[in-house]
């Protein structure tokens, strides 16, 4: 930015007689007239330009050689500072042309138009050029001071210019660094925003499960001892009711023996034969019942894994998925029907409740895009050289190809208002990402959703 000050300046004009004129003037011998300085500084105030050539002048007798000189020295990034056109040259270009061609290599060019007489006004001339701020005139024959201010003005116009011109270069760079370093602040801010939202929201989800187990533990120990009992008391008591069989069996003869009627009659009112066939069929009915119910409690348990939450252990996640859809069984019993393709599954090393969260998410989700007919969601299962793949796919809806790229952000749901948090498919992304796996979803609008889940069957290696 501290160049030295640009003193070029090219001639155009086709009378030889002007250019020695403006040597004399811009390029005086060393032994120049005293006074002419003397006048220039009362004129101009005191100069400390060096002694010896104040200007460089190059000279061309026309327009096209002109515009030659000028795209030599923008080649060579030795730029004229400003440019003296003769208006009236009846050999090739006029000085309005000239300047036009002129501007179009070097915009930043200053120039005073020399004229006596002109084919334009003087408005004319600056409404076809548009440059009132770098077009000056100089009226023939002119005053070797005029020529001398002109020269000195401009060629420190230019110089400003130019350093206004590196110094808004020098500081657009300045904003662009800033501006990129507030861009990258304000990306990793909201990044930071972003993890800091699923971290919360995981710890939340985490919190629900731990207290889930905790309850399916108090559940399981509460439901279980009842259990136990019914289960324990409907045994003792279809051995009573063995018993009691062999003794209606032995009054049964005992009655044939007396002939008493009035026995006939009492097994008559109560319906004995009825009551011996229907007391068995429901201690059987009783005891599936109570078997269902202790089911459901290990499923429950196994859901939710509470003894061993945070402990990565091997597992079968195929009895992961059928523990999750008698947990959810309620939620599809009128939306859809399950059809399984499994394969049998070798155990995984993983964090099993998290899994069955992950089953559970997309299992709900499929049968949450149902319409108003009731659909299917198929569950295929398979191994793949040392990985498990698991496919929930499910005729529903289907998802928007704009939505589709969203679908795993958190908090992005295409639930109504109030019927969704935007958090299942995330909190699955980040368990199965978490288990080194990935998950994916393919879906078409008014066909179906697929979603596929593919986990390492080892995590460590």
């Amino acid at each position: 930015m501290n160049q030295a000050p640009n003193r070029r300046i090219l001639l155009i004009d086709d009378t030889p007689s002007i250019h020695e004129d403006f040597r004399k003037i811009l390029m005086p011998p060393m032994e120049q007239n005293q006074a002419l300085d003397d006048m220039e500084a009362a004129l101009f105030g005191a100069s400390d330009v060096p002694q010896g050539p104040v200007f460089e002048l190059d000279s061309a007798y026309g327009g096209q050689e002109g515009l030659k000189l000028l795209e030599v020295a923008t080649a060579e990034q030795k730029p004229y500072a400003l440019a003296f056109v003769d208006m009236r040259m009846p050999q090739g270009w006029d000085g309005a042309q000239t300047i036009e061609e002129l501007w179009k290599v070097d915009p930043n060019l200053q120039v005073v138009v020399c004229t006596a007489y002109s084919d334009y006004s003087w408005e004319e001339l600056l409404f076809r050029l548009h440059a009132h701020d770098r077009l000056l005139i100089l009226k023939k024959p002119f005053d070797n001071i005029e020529v001398q201010q002109m020269a000195n003005t401009l060629a420190a116009k230019w110089d400003m210019a130019r350093r206004a011109s590196l110094q808004n270069s020098h500081l657009e760079h300045l904003v662009e660094q800033r501006t990129l370093a507030l861009t990258q602040t304000s990306q990793a801010l909201q990044r930071e925003i972003d993890e800091r939202k699923q971290l919360e929201s995981q710890l939340v989800q985490s919190e629900k499960l731990a207290s889930l187990g905790q309850l399916a533990a108090g559940v399981a120990h509460e439901i279980n001892n009842p259990v136990g009992f019914i289960s324990s008391n409907l045994g003792t008591l279809g051995g009573y009711f063995n018993q009691l069989q062999e003794m209606l069996d032995a009054y049964r003869q005992a009655e044939t023996a007396l002939g008493g009627e009035q026995f006939e009659a009492l097994r008559r009112r109560l319906d004995l034969d009825f009551l011996k066939e229907d007391i068995p069929t429901l201690l059987r009915e009783s005891k599936e019942g109570i078997g269902r119910v202790t089911q459901i409690v290990k499923d429950f348990k196994d859901f939710s894994r509470v003894d061993n939450d945070q402990t990565w252990q091997w597992a079968n996640l195929q009895q992961g998925i059928d523990s999750t859809l008698n947990i959810v069984a309620s939620e599809l019993k009128y939306k859809a029907d399950v059809i399984k393709h499994y394969t049998p599954l070798p155990d995984i090393e993983c964090l099993a409740s998290q899994l069955n969260q992950v089953v559970m998410n997309l299992v709900i989700n499929a049968a949450q895009a149902m319409g108003p007919e009731r659909g299917t969601i198929t569950i295929s299962n398979g191994v793949e050289g040392e990985n498990i793949w698991l496919e929930v796919a499910d005729n529903g809806c289907g998802i928007a190809p704009d939505s589709v790229q969203k679908i795993f952000d958190p908090f992005f749901t295409t639930k109504p208002v109030g019927e969704g948090t935007g958090l299942g498919l995330s909190l699955s992304y980040g368990i199965v990402k978490k288990h080194r796996g990935a998950i994916s979803v393919s879906s078409e609008v008014g066909k179906g959703t697929t979603f596929r889940v593919v986990l390492p069957i080892r995590q460590t290696v």
